[in-house]
């Protein structure tokens, strides 16, 4: 599980060490959604689970919000790299 963080951590940083840009919290968001996602496909009635999910698909919502309104290009840029729909 770390190395895969370390890994998302170097493959969206901006620069070496940056682990708090918009880029590199949305990643790491969006992995665990992914996550998350799958464990409810089999727990459907993990309701704590489920409204954890929720808060962090607003969370990645609102970062990329503030994204786009700060650069679009590198908006469009991490929602094709991580192929989210918008």
């Amino acid at each position: 599980m770390e190395e895969k963080k370390t890994e998302t951590i170097n493959k969206f940083g901006r620069h070496e060490g940056d682990t708090g840009s918009t880029e590199v919290q949305v990643a790491l968001l969006t992995k665990r959604i992914n996550q998350l996602t799958e464990h409810m496909v089999a727990n459907r009635h993990d309701y704590h689970t489920e409204r954890g999910l929720l808060k962090l698909v607003g969370q990645r919502k609102r970062l990329l919000s503030y994204l786009s309104k700060c650069d679009v290009k590198r908006y469009h840029s991490l929602i094709a790299e991580l192929g989210l729909r918008k």
